[in-house]
C-alpha cells in the first residue's frame, strides 16, 4: 500500500512550489516552458514536466535562458511580432529582415496559447514566420536565434 496517492503528491508539489516562490532562494526547481541549453554540447531542452532538480548536460548544469525582449539592443530582427487574422495566428521575426543563414538563423518560433504550446522549426533559407490556429485570447510569441539567443513577444 502506498503511504501517498497521487493527489497527495500533486499537493506536495504545490506546497512546494508555493514556498519557491515566496522563497527564491531555492534554486534547484525547473519550471514548466523554461528552455534549457548545454554550453559544452549546444543542447537546448524545453520543460514538459515541472520538479526539483538540477538539468544536466555533458557533465554540467544547463543554463537557463531568459527571453529578451523590445528592451533590449538588436530587437529589430528578434522580438515576435503576432498577428491575429481571421481564423490564425500570423509570428513573424523583427521588425526588419533576420538573417536565415547557415552560421546565422532562427531555429524555431513558438506560440503560447492559454499555457499551451505549439511551436515551427526553422532551417537556413526559410522565412521567418510560422501561422498557427488561432486557438484563445492569452498569446505570446518566443522564437530562437542560434547567434542572439531566446526572445520574447
Amino acid at each position: 500500500m502506498p503511504i501517498f496517492s497521487d493527489l497527495d503528491v500533486i499537493h506536495i508539489f504545490d506546497i512546494v512550489r508555493k514556498v519557491y516562490k515566496q522563497n527564491k532562494s531555492y534554486k534547484n526547481m525547473v519550471e514548466l516552458n523554461q528552455i534549457y541549453k548545454c554550453n559544452v554540447c549546444g543542447n537546448i531542452v524545453e520543460v514538459v514536466h515541472a520538479s526539483v532538480g538540477t538539468l544536466v548536460c555533458c557533465g554540467q548544469p544547463m543554463e537557463l535562458l531568459h527571453p529578451k525582449d523590445i528592451s533590449q539592443e538588436g530587437n529589430e530582427k528578434h522580438v515576435p511580432i503576432i498577428k491575429k487574422l481571421k481564423t490564425k495566428i500570423r509570428v513573424r521575426v523583427g521588425s526588419k529582415p533576420h538573417p536565415m543563414e547557415e552560421k546565422h538563423h532562427i531555429e524555431f518560433i513558438e506560440l503560447v496559447v492559454n499555457g499551451k504550446v505549439y511551436r515551427e522549426y526553422l532551417k537556413p533559407g526559410q522565412v521567418p514566420y510560422a501561422e498557427f490556429c488561432d486557438m484563445g485570447e492569452h498569446v505570446h510569441a518566443r522564437i530562437y536565434c542560434n547567434v542572439h539567443g531566446l526572445w520574447k513577444s
